[in-house]
């Protein structure tokens, strides 16, 4: 440790949080940053991403924004944007009946870009290590050790925990936090603390893969895909598919939806490669555009979609959850990276995970750099944190499950295939208003009002 270190921070997981995480702390030159990555390399998996404006801020905070662009055919625009079409899809003749109109421009990257130029601006300074898979931690008097499963160990002063849906942080926080209140005899909260160890399944599962631009142009010459968002809607599942990669890739992902196994335990492997012949049976009606994007499908990976039960709280003494590990959703809101970047970024937002990994970064960032933060008061500083990060969260994790409703035409007490065409019109007219309604957040607002509000609470420590 350097003799002018204030913090030393280490952070499980190397994906889009922990990345960002990373970047927006080097910005404090006393406060050393470890990054352990439990892969044997570092390689994000996933495809397409978007951004709205929220998260697109600390994007520029971090200096990316240039590198970013050169990556995507998407253009900074302010002021209102065309955004997502959408369309019900499932019957013979699809029905456009609404168009996402944004606040700024919707920017869609490959999330392998985006990890990449994370790593291009990492300073030297930054250490990462891979193949180091956490087995536990345990908490000392002013320090946190680390114990991984190669048999080594490390010490540091905040623990942040941006290791996913299955994240080893968490566990360790929750068991020690449960272990705490059973001394105390507080046994509700034990079982509420361990319920949120385990992900539990959505009831939804994505199939992801990216075509060739090429491939769906001789298959449909004048595919609306190849050149503007669309959404194709309908009973119990939907498709989305965007442009990537300069308009080279379509990004594509069908879901398949049983809302009422929410909640429940997932029967098999949560991620796999998979065959379309075990979904395309739910599109099997639908109109020809989705049928000429099912056509160009290859391989497509299965992603049973998990979620993590709502905590009490993100941290525990001086370690701290973030992104998936903390708050992972579905993706139907476009949110989940983008809340994980605001987290941590000032001097760290899934739109799908994007926008709450860059908040969670965003706001980490904040209070662990502030000027009054150190050693002995840093449990406060991430107490701060979860005060201010955790409830807008779940404002968006509950919208996005809201949304995965809309997007299926599952609301409560309305028949989208019944009724005259004028009054199948109105429903539609309305569930657009609705799921737009859902989504203005990440546009009408910014991140500063956190940022102040946590900068606030530190100048008082």
């Amino acid at each position: 440790m350097s003799s002018g270190c204030r913090l030393r921070v280490a952070i499980c997981g190397a994906g889009i949080a922990g990345l960002t995480c990373a970047l927006a702390l080097s910005r404090h030159p006393d406060i050393e940053i470890d990054v352990f990555e439990s892969a044997g390399k570092l390689a994000e998996v996933g495809a397409g991403i978007g951004l709205f404006p929220r998260p697109w801020q600390i994007i520029r905070e971090l200096g990316l924004e240039q590198d970013l662009l050169k990556t995507t055919e998407s253009r900074l625009i302010e002021g209102p944007v065309p955004s997502f079409r959408y369309r019900k899809s499932d019957q013979r003749e699809g029905l456009e009946f609404y168009r996402l109109i944004t606040q700024g421009a919707l920017i869609f990257l490959h999330r392998a870009d985006y990890q990449q130029t994370l790593l291009r601006h990492l300073p030297a300074s930054c250490r990462t290590y891979c193949s180091k898979r956490l087995r536990t931690y345990i908490q000392r008097s002013g320090a946190i050790e680390l114990f991984f499963e190669d048999g080594t160990s490390h010490v540091c002063d905040v623990l942040i925990g941006a290791d996913g849906l299955k994240s080893v942080v968490r566990k360790a926080m929750l068991n020690e936090k449960a272990d705490r209140a059973k001394a105390q005899g507080r046994w509700k909260e034990v079982s509420e603390m361990l319920s949120s160890v385990d992900p539990v399944w959505s009831g939804t599962n994505a199939y992801r893969t990216l075509i060739p631009a090429e491939r769906l142009r001789a298959r449909a010459p004048t595919h609306a895909v190849l050149t503007s968002p669309m959404q194709y809607l309908g009973k119990n599942g939907y498709v989305i598919a965007y442009p990537i990669s300069r308009g080279k890739m379509i990004n594509f992902v069908a879901f398949d939806m049983h809302h009422e196994l929410e909640n429940t335990k997932f029967d098999g492997p949560w991620v796999t490669i998979s065959d379309k012949s075990s979904f395309a049976s739910r599109f099997r009606n639908w109109e020809p555009d989705v049928q000429a994007l099912l056509d160009c499908v290859e391989n497509p990976l299965l992603w049973a979609i998990h979620t993590i039960p709502p905590m009490r709280s993100f941290i525990s003494g001086r370690a701290t959850v973030m992104g998936d590990a903390a708050h992972a959703m579905t993706p139907h809101e476009g949110s989940g990276a983008g809340q994980a970047i605001e987290v941590v970024v000032h001097p760290l937002l899934r739109a799908h995970h994007t926008l709450t990994i860059n908040q969670d970064a965003y706001l980490l960032a904040t209070v662990l750099g502030h000027h009054n933060t150190n050693r002995t008061n840093v449990y406060k500083a991430l107490a701060v944190y979860d005060e201010i990060r955790r409830p807008a969260a779940y404002h968006v994790m509950e919208h996005s499950r809201m949304n995965g409703h809309y997007f299926t035409l599952h609301v409560d007490g309305v028949d989208f295939d019944s009724g005259k065409p004028r009054e199948q019109w109105d429903n539609l007219q309305k569930l657009g208003r609705m799921f737009e309604k859902n989504w203005e957040w990440a546009w009408t607002t910014s991140v500063d009002g956190m940022v102040k509000e946590a900068t606030y609470r530190m100048e008082s420590f």
